[in-house]
């Protein structure tokens, strides 16, 4: 009956803890699926719990007998081969008894549990035994808990998952048999206590291993120390869990911070395979390329690989030494392992060679750094800060193996650091080789004893379960001292709510409380492993990460002696400025820099890529960015300018002057003869011609550009206008004095005016079309990469000849004009001078055009050169027309009469008279005939003066002039109708201009003129 009974447990037990092992070893590789499982197994535990109580109930009874001793060694034994160890529980009776799982003995492979762990293992329980003597005792706790005492239940894990979920297998029984107040209806003394909650495990792997049983019988559990791994912060996964340590994701950010406040870009991991590692090493990744650091080599630690074989960490080593420029490596697991990788550091000769930023998981442990300090030194790890447990030291220091019989332990502690055997002591494996006998007189003392740093963390949460118990007996029991009904036993949804809520100050005198993930405040403690005196090493404090703030003492800092200055870890040196990055493939902080060329920069957004400056920009001397081009025109400062301006304004006031001239001598015939409306238009084109050049020559603009497409054509319009309207007139009036007597039409002053406004209204209206399809702009040319000019939009291409096509064709006209009247009398020189101004025009702007499109990036060349081809022009203009005239008005006044502008002899004049038949249109007036003479006075003149002649009359005066044939022909050339001569020289021909009285002024004609009729003059043209 015992044995099916024993059987029957043993088979629950082991499944159970089979069960939850195998979930948690798949979980590893298949997270989700296996979740999901392992919820399936945990609903289904809670549904037949209940339904198989009893039967358990009797068998957890009856297995306390001699026959439950062999299945408790059954199931204790199950895998092993040793006997050792021999399990061992600290026991404290209470009211209220809490579970504890420490890691007494470290861990190894070839047998359960490894050797003792002074200060992890052996101190971490003696704080939670200190620290239920200050509570049950009442220092300085007197009323925290009236008349309830605080007891415990305390295993070790041996710091193994295994181990572990097999000893918190204990912490569930009293549970299982308490079930449904079995408690109160058997004998009290055979009643298992419940366990009201538990302090422990100290490693994330143990600690998440028990969280998946305790969760399962709702027992609140507190971890302690090492359990930081970021998985255990979710409570829907471990909702019963809570530690007062704070989460590894802290603990990574600060080493990242670390890392980049080092100015590494390129590291280097080596990672516990376990939760603890794993989980730290996925949010490492993250965070490191999130600021662009990269990973060299990334490597895994076995976990219990403590006393494997040296090849796999020298494999470690010399794959971290194939990436020599990753001088920098975070080093994320326990302190066995890490152990391992410092003594292949050493073997390979690599001391030195790296620098290590530490988890708290191995970091001022002595198993790591004693015998390895060359390797350690300059490592800089991130611990959870924790100050001293006020009184543990004292309490520590006077305790022996005599008064410290509620430790099971304390004698495997006590010939550990004596090394010495202690009579009657147990034999294990690491006591046997021991020759010397304890005296029980040995003494611990501050010198030959070393303190675990984070024991505030194991007091911690002692205390976090008395002020939850606290609390909840407040409400529940309302102030009575004891247990109330409503708290035997204890229910753990009901502790964990109280729990999460707490907020005292601790016997360490900090503040502590659990934040929204059950977890501790997040403050760490930088310390530093530094050699201060040769050959003399130690763990400093050289900073603190608090609240996301890293705060760090550089000056504290040396990673070698002497050599204050960190290593440096990138794999590639930053590029010179100009250059860009080619990456190596597969290397995200790997590349080759290359030059960017003569007009580049790197691109500001890719550090990739050459950026090609825009033009009118280029690389300033560094190549870091752009710089604009000064903008080139012609300044109205330089010598260009100035030169071109001066030739315009003494063409201005000559023009001026002219135009003075000819004001002042209005009347005079000289003035009369030139044209005095068309003259005045003359002027004032020539007077644009020469104003343009300031256009053309200030700093350019749209206002300024327009005017310069405006005035440049216009202007020359002006002026060709008015000499074509001249030429043309003189071409009209003797060509039409071959053909007939008629008068030409639209000969008069206001006819020439109108003609030449026409012909300037077409500039106007070609420069208005223009305007309105192509706006004049100031734009920025770029004729060559160095080049930046500040020209008008038609400088750069040819549509500044749209401005000089009409000109061009008036030019074009007038020549083919001059070229048609150079045979006319010399009295009419004008159109000769004409001719000559038509000419000289055509050479200038024939040697401008190649002149002007040869200099496209010589600004001031270019303008200077169309300043001075339109001021060459205005000037041929005034000396070629107007300086015969000025020689005659301001030289030879005498020569400024009438018979100066047409020197005549009279000849016989024959009067005849012609009827005119046709009604209404009256005699025909007798024309007056003039022989006209040279200038040199060559042919000869002869003048008739016939007696009794009349004198001339404006206007109609009844004078009819006999037309006449004569077929002797006396001046040598065919003189022209006398009204063709007085009409081209602006005259008329009455004899009151500048005539004798009583004078007749008949004149000769020779009819072999091309046999044409005598012109008629009448009245004043």
């Amino acid at each position: 009956m015992f044995l099916s009974k024993n059987i029957c447990i043993l088979v629950v037990l082991v499944i159970l803890v089979e069960n939850i092992f195998s979930y948690n070893h798949r979980a590893k590789h298949k997270p989700q699926r296996h979740r999901a499982s392992f919820a399936y197994r945990e609903d289904f535990l809670d549904e037949h719990a209940h339904a198989h109580v009893h039967e358990l109930e009797q068998i957890l009874k009856e297995s306390e007998s001699s026959e439950g001793v062999h299945v408790k060694h059954h199931i204790r034994h199950h895998h092993e081969v040793t006997p050792w160890p021999v399990k061992k529980e600290a026991v404290v009776e209470g009211d209220i008894v809490l579970g504890g799982l420490m890691m007494v003995h470290e861990r190894e492979d070839s047998i359960t549990c490894g050797p003792i762990m002074p200060q992890g293992g052996v101190q971490a329980l003696e704080s939670m035994l200190y620290t239920l003597d200050r509570l049950n005792n009442g220092d300085s706790t007197g009323t925290l808990l009236p008349e309830i005492k605080l007891g415990a239940h305390i295993l070790d894990d041996c710091d193994k998952d295994t181990y572990g979920l097999e000893m918190a297998v204990d912490f569930i029984k009293g549970s299982i048999s308490n079930i449904d107040g079995a408690e109160y209806s058997c004998n009290k003394s055979q009643v298992r206590k419940v366990i009201s909650g538990v302090v422990g495990a100290a490693s994330s792997v143990t600690s998440i291993q028990v969280a998946n049983l305790l969760r399962l019988f709702k027992i609140p559990q507190v971890s302690v120390i090492l359990s930081t791994s970021p998985e255990l912060s979710n409570k829907q996964r471990f909702e019963y869990f809570t530690r007062t340590i704070p989460s590894d994701h802290y603990q990574v950010k600060a080493m990242v911070d670390i890392v980049k406040l080092l100015g590494w870009s390129y590291v280097s991991i080596i990672y516990e395979e376990s939760n603890y590692g794993i989980k730290a090493f996925e949010e490492l990744e993250d965070l490191l390329a999130e600021y662009n650091i990269c990973i060299a080599i990334k490597e895994k630690l076995v976990k219990d690989s403590g006393v494997a074989d040296e090849i796999a960490y020298d494999s470690i080593v010399q794959k971290l030494l194939t990436k020599p420029r990753a001088r920098g490596a975070i080093v994320f697991g326990s302190d066995q392992e890490v152990a391992g990788v410092m003594r292949a550091v050493r073997r390979n000769n690599a001391t030195g060679s790296f620098s290590w930023i530490g988890s708290d998981g191995w970091s001022a442990r002595s198993l790591v750094s004693d015998g390895n300090e060359a390797e350690v030194e300059g490592t800089l790890s991130v611990q959870p800060q924790a100050n001293p447990v006020q009184g543990f030291e004292e309490y520590f220091l006077n305790l022996n193996v005599e008064n410290n019989k509620r430790n099971p332990w304390f004698v495997e502690f006590w010939e550990h650091h004596f090394q010495c055997l202690y009579p009657n002591s147990s034999r294990t494996p690491y006591n046997q080789n021991y020759k010397k006998m304890c005296t029980g007189k040995e003494q611990l003392s501050k010198q030959n004893t070393v303190f675990e740093d984070q024991l505030q963390f194991v007091s911690d949460a002692v205390m976090a379960f008395a002020y939850a118990i606290r609390d909840m007996h407040l409400e529940l029991c309302k102030g009575r001292p004891g247990l109330c009904d409503a708290m035997k036993p204890t229910k753990g949804t009901e502790l964990l709510k109280y729990l999460r809520k707490v907020n005292f100050e601790g016997l360490s005198g900090d503040r502590f409380h659990f934040d929204q993930n059950g977890d501790g405040p997040a403050r760490y403690n930088i310390i530093h492993f530094k050699q201060t005196t040769p050959g003399k090493y130690k763990w400093v404090r050289v900073g603190e990460y608090h609240e996301g703030e890293l705060r760090l003492n550089m000056q504290e800092i040396q990673f070698k002696l002497a050599h204050p200055k960190p290593p440096e870890s990138v794999c590639s040196l930053p590029c010179d400025l100009g250059q860009a990055k080619k990456y190596v493939e597969g290397e995200s902080c790997c590349w080759h820099c290359f030059n960017c060329t003569q007009y580049q920069i790197r691109d500001p957004f890719d550090e990739t890529q050459c950026k090609e400056c825009l033009p009118g920009t280029v690389p300033d001397a560094l190549h870091v960015r752009c710089v604009d081009i000064p903008e080139e025109y012609l300044q109205p400062t330089s010598a260009w300018a100035i030169g071109a301006m001066a030739f315009s304004s003494t063409g201005i006031l000559v023009t001026m002057f002219v135009c003075g001239v000819f004001i002042r001598h209005n009347d005079t015939p000289v003035v009369r003869a030139s044209g005095r409306e068309l003259s005045y238009v003359l002027l004032a084109g020539i007077f644009m011609c020469y104003a343009v050049t300031y256009a053309l020559v200030f700093r350019p603009s749209d206002v300024v550009c327009g005017i310069q497409r405006f005035g440049a054509g216009f202007c020359f319009t002006v002026v060709y206008a008015a000499l074509l309207t001249k030429t043309n007139r003189i071409s009209r009036i003797f060509n039409a004095g071959k053909r007939s007597a008629k008068r030409p039409s639209f000969i008069s002053p206001r006819s020439q005016l109108i003609i030449c406004a026409g012909l300037v209204g077409v500039q106007v209206l070609i420069n208005a079309v223009w305007m309105v399809i192509s706006p004049p702009k100031a734009i920025h040319h770029y004729p060559t990469r160095e080049d930046n000019l500040l020209v008008c939009s038609s400088y750069i291409d040819a549509s500044y000849m749209i401005a000089f096509t009409y000109p061009i064709l008036l030019i074009v006209i007038c020549t083919v004009y001059a070229v048609l009247t150079r045979k006319i009398p010399e009295a009419f020189n004008e159109s000769k001078h004409i001719g000559f101004t038509m000419y000289t025009t055509c050479v200038i702007w024939l040697a401008f055009v190649p002149l002007y499109f040869g200099t496209a990036n010589h600004v001031a060349m270019r303008i200077t050169s169309m300043s001075v081809t339109i001021s060459l022009s205005a000037s041929v203009t005034v000396v070629c027309l107007f300086s015969p005239k000025l020689y005659i008005i301001l030289i030879r006044p005498e020569r400024n009469v009438r018979q100066s502008m047409m020197p005549m002899r009279y000849s016989a004049i024959n009067k005849s008279t012609t009827a005119t038949t046709n009604s209404g249109a009256g005699s025909m007036m007798a024309a007056v005939t003039l022989t006209a003479a040279t200038c040199n006075q060559k042919n000869q003149i002869q003048k008739h003066v016939p007696p009794g002649s009349t004198e001339e009359k404006d206007g109609d005066s009844g004078i009819k002039p006999e037309l006449k044939d004569s077929s002797t022909q006396t001046n040598g050339y065919i003189a022209p109708p006398p009204s063709a001569a007085a009409a081209a020289n602006g005259l008329t021909a009455s004899p009151n201009n500048n005539a004798a009285p009583n004078e007749e002024h008949p004149a000769r004609v020779n009819n072999n003129y091309n046999n044409g009729p005598i012109l008629p003059i009448k009245g004043d043209l």
